[in-house]
């Protein structure tokens, strides 16, 4: 279990589509599920099709499920082709959200409440970790676990650096 972080609500996010908001906006009425990618590194490549997959199981539960991407808008849809019309994705080019949520590493799954608090993360790739992650929001929000890791999912990796210049 990671240790709570309170990222700073100021945080200005850019979605693809739509106005810049604070990221209190995006938690006035539901949690925030998100995975942060680099796509410039081969880890959050890998870990698409599964990030997909558990974002997806999530799309009916009172969560608002997100991608945040260390990058400008064009290099997010180019990475996530017709994933960016799926989620709420946010372009991060100056990885000012990913600081604020404390991740050291990319990709990540990250569970911000609505109160602002982060309860839960985890960095890199680790079936054993995303899933007490997913576990975690399942409980709080009364869902059905996604299942973690499924077939075809990578094996365990750590990931690249979170603040690393792109």
């Amino acid at each position: 279990m990671c240790d709570v972080t309170t990222p700073s609500l100021d945080t200005v996010t850019t979605p693809l589509a739509g106005a810049p908001r604070p990221l209190r906006e995006w938690l006035t009425t539901f949690h925030l599920v998100a995975v942060a990618l680099d796509p410039y590194t081969r880890e959050s490549a890998w870990i698409l099709p599964t990030a997909v997959r558990v974002l997806g199981q999530f799309a009916g539960a009172s969560v608002r499920t997100t991608i945040v991407m260390a990058s400008d808008a064009a290099d997010a849809r180019a990475f996530l082709g017709p994933h960016a019309d799926e989620f709420l994705v946010f372009a991060d080019p100056t990885r000012e959200l990913v600081r604020t949520l404390g991740l050291a590493e990319l990709p990540a799954l990250v569970y911000l409440q609505s109160d602002g608090t982060v309860p839960a993360r985890a960095e890199g790739w680790s079936p054993a970790e995303w899933k007490r992650v997913a576990a975690h929001v399942a409980g709080v929000v009364s869902w059905k676990v996604p299942t973690i890791p499924a077939p075809g999912d990578p094996g365990s990796f750590r990931g690249s650096p979170a603040l690393a210049a792109s």
